[in-house]
């Protein structure tokens, strides 16, 4: 009989994830949906803005983006990275998912923006030397991962001295519930599962093989001591903290807590 662990080592859930997200593209999803040319052309004029959780980012965070080098990270979908270039950025995007990546490249073609695209795994950014860019950009994506540690090395080792690391992800308490709509329809927040979290070993595999055959991605909830604590043992300083309320609430905990989490991390020397 094969063990759960021997039933996670035989499942790529990279290979996995890249499949689903090509799909997700295919079917123009909320995040594969490009932006338009009127968007662009406001980005143009200075009237623009962009997310890393679901309202708009201070642009205090960002600064002043033009002339600088940003690399947007497992961000593409023809949103973010064509606004920042049209604001006068000149922007890498580093996706898993050719299709995602089709959506930049559809964009940056149609509007004339200085815009490049590379397919890859965000935990290893090899294709580029070390403090290449001023800002590395990434949204809500680490959860497809299942180390978010060496997103953040990685990250630290392109930035240059002074540049900065804006980065979102999902407070980590919306993985630990059990996901029955019985419990949910009553009210209920029945804690199942420990942190750190994975489709991979803590679904049946009843769930899993529906996952796998309906090309939803795995998921992982990492802990804040990775997520956070990461980025300082990665060497970032961090220079800016915002928390954020579920728009659109999933889960049940969505309606009792911010569960958006953004930081923008410095690396000083």
């Amino acid at each position: 009989m094969k063990t759960e662990n021997m039933q996670e080592k035989e499942i790529n859930f990279l290979q996995h994830n890249e499949s689903a997200w090509n799909k997700q593209a295919l079917a123009q999803n909320e995040w594969s949906k490009a932006v338009s040319t009127e968007l662009i052309n406001d980005a143009k004029e200075g009237k623009w803005d962009v997310h890393l959780t679901p309202k708009p980012l201070n642009k205090e965070w960002l600064g002043d983006v033009r002339g600088k080098k940003i690399l947007c990270l497992a961000s593409a979908g023809g949103q973010q990275a064509p606004v920042l270039a049209a604001a006068g950025a000149s922007v890498v995007v580093f996706d898993i998912s050719e299709e995602q990546l089709k959506q930049d490249k559809m964009v940056a073609e149609r509007d004339g923006l200085l815009l490049q695209t590379i397919q890859g795994d965000m935990r290893n950014l090899s294709a580029f030397e070390d403090e290449t860019f001023d800002i590395v950009f990434h949204p809500i994506s680490n959860h497809y991962v299942e180390d978010v540690n060496p997103v953040w090395t990685e990250a630290y080792r392109v930035l240059k001295k002074g540049g900065i690391l804006l980065a979102s992800f999902f407070n980590p308490v919306v993985f630990i519930a059990d996901r029955n709509p019985q419990d949910i329809e009553n009210g209920i927040i029945r804690p199942k599962y420990t942190l750190p979290y994975t489709d991979v070993k803590d679904l049946d595999k009843t769930q899993i093989n529906r996952k796998l055959e309906n090309n939803e991605a795995l998921v992982f909830g990492h802990t804040l001591s990775d997520l956070i604590g990461g980025q300082l043992k990665a060497g970032f300083m961090i220079g800016g903290f915002t928390e954020e309320m579920q728009p659109n609430p999933r889960f049940l905990i969505d309606q009792y807590l911010p569960t958006f989490i953004a930081t923008k991390a410095v690396k000083l020397s």
